[in-house]
């Protein structure tokens, strides 16, 4: 039987770093999108810069509120935001707490990500390293950029790389405390200018898919750029860096990618991550959001 998880208010789901909303036919939240509108949900993507800081595209997901609530007729909007995106709508969600709903971070670096300190650390500020790959990626982001329709959309990697540093988001978040924990790994505050906060991720654990999944395969070796975190991470976000409003869980058997879509072929581990879309969506009706 089909579960009915229409919320109150319509769903944006908010991409992070290198993000897209669609290219040709290949959707980044397709199974996301297309699970939480079977369960009659009203889902939007709202079409961002795929490499920037994370108040430039909070400015730039302001105008994509605006223009689902005048599409719409709603009042507020639902954000849940993959990645960096949890700190794109955090942003939001401070600055016009009046259209958000509610925020929901999905494997977020709410704290920033060791993997940034590190390659932040490695590509000295000025240095031909540093210019050679700020050059690679931001070219990389245009060209998403142009795939998906938006090449007007500025672009900056170095700006994005800096803006996850743990150094940024500490600055970032004395701006933009809401629903952040008060001690490390705790929870924080479900509701804030009301305004409601939830969170969820995973940490890297051996199954018998793991050496079938190249994916899992790259986030094992970048999690071993983790220190404070080291054996608590995704291979991108660390485990308690991903804490904010109220946690659901943050060690779901899930690589960082993994909690965007559902994997392919034999590689099904439970809990399924789509699934955790639909009963976030029956979370929210429930709290008449």
């Amino acid at each position: 039987m089909q579960r009915n998880a229409t919320t109150r208010y319509p769903i944006l789901l908010v991409h992070g770093l290198f993000g897209f909303d669609r290219i040709g036919r290949f959707e980044l939240f397709h199974d996301v999108k297309q699970a939480l509108r079977e369960a009659g949900g009203q889902v939007f993507v709202p079409q961002l810069s795929a490499a920037h800081d994370n108040e430039v595209r909070g400015q730039q997901l302001l105008l994509q509120i605006e223009r689902v609530l005048q599409g719409t007729g709603a009042a507020r909007v639902n954000l849940i935001g993959h990645s960096q995106g949890a700190l794109t709508s955090r942003f939001a969600a401070a600055v016009a707490p009046h259209k958000v709903a509610s925020v929901t971070s999905v494997s977020g670096p709410n704290h920033g990500s060791e993997l940034a300190d590190t390659l932040r650390q490695a590509l000295i500020p000025g240095s031909l390293p540093e210019q050679v790959a700020e050059q690679v990626a931001t070219r990389f982001a245009d060209f998403l950029s142009l795939l998906s329709g938006q090449p007007t959309l500025p672009q900056n990697a170095v700006a994005a790389l800096n803006a996850l540093t743990t150094q940024a988001v500490s600055q970032f978040n004395k701006k933009y405390p809401q629903g952040l924990p008060s001690t490390w790994g705790g929870q924080g505050a479900e509701r804030v200018n009301d305004v409601h906060y939830y969170s969820w991720s995973g940490t890297l654990q051996e199954g018998w898919f793991a050496p079938l999944d190249p994916v899992h395969a790259v986030c094992r070796a970048l999690s071993g750029h983790f220190v404070a975190e080291a054996g608590q991470n995704d291979g991108f976000v660390g485990r308690y860096s991903s804490h904010l409003g109220s946690v659901i869980r943050s060690d779901y058997p899930f690589n960082h990618l993994a909690t965007l879509r559902r994997p392919d072929g034999l590689l099904n581990p439970a809990p399924d991550p789509v699934e955790l879309y639909v009963e976030h969506a029956l979370r929210l009706k429930a709290a008449q959001l």
